[in-house]
């Protein structure tokens, strides 16, 4: 069986995101890619939204999946990763998470590691978000953390259309989950040097 590298999972934050948004860059960038659609986008239900991906996932198949999140949809995915220790999803990027205290959810959400691989961006000056509570929920959740600075909310409103650090990390990503892969599929001439 061939190697099948992981597709992309986005998640949106609240009202989605739009043409102009990084997210829809950076699905643009992968034609297997899929979005993750809420009924409402305007309505920020925790459980809902978690749910929400797990169905995306059964109905998009098998394979592993790299999830990349954006505001409230950061809350939801670590929230469907604590509910689903079996998900599909094998790495995550957090970009700019709604502080969960604003939406009454920080005993909703996962204290502990998240059970896969994560990094978190945050922003010294997002006001969804202080740069204090992104560090302590990426220590939380074990998740690498990295501040761009000055950037705000990371969004379109912001000056994000494409934002090349999140193409960099799915790169970085499906390397990792194909060097993982490579002794599984290599042909025999491949460890020929080690005979």
């Amino acid at each position: 069986m061939s190697y099948k590298a992981p597709r992309i999972l986005i998640i949106p934050g609240l009202h989605d995101s739009g043409p102009a948004h990084w997210q829809t860059w950076l699905q643009g960038q992968y034609r297997d890619a899929r979005r993750v659609t809420q009924r409402d986008a305007s309505r920020p239900e925790l459980e809902r939204w978690a749910e929400r991906i797990q169905r995306t996932l059964e109905v998009a198949g098998t394979g592993e999946w790299l999830a990349v999140a954006h505001s409230f949809g950061c809350l939801a995915l670590a929230r469907h990763l604590a509910d689903h220790s079996d998900s599909p999803i094998r790495e995550a990027l957090l970009v700019a998470p709604a502080e969960p205290d604003k939406f009454g959810l920080a005993e909703a959400l996962p204290h502990q590691r998240l059970p896969r691989r994560s990094r978190l961006i945050a922003s010294s000056n997002d006001p969804w978000m202080s740069a204090a509570s992104a560090a302590r929920w990426a220590y939380r959740w074990g998740s690498s953390y990295s501040n761009l600075g000055n950037v705000g909310h990371i969004n379109a409103e912001a000056g994000f259309g494409p934002l090349p650090v999140a193409r960099s990390w799915v790169e970085a990503a499906r390397a990792r989950a194909a060097a993982e892969q490579r002794p599984r599929h290599a042909e025999f001439h491949e460890w020929a040097f080690a005979v």
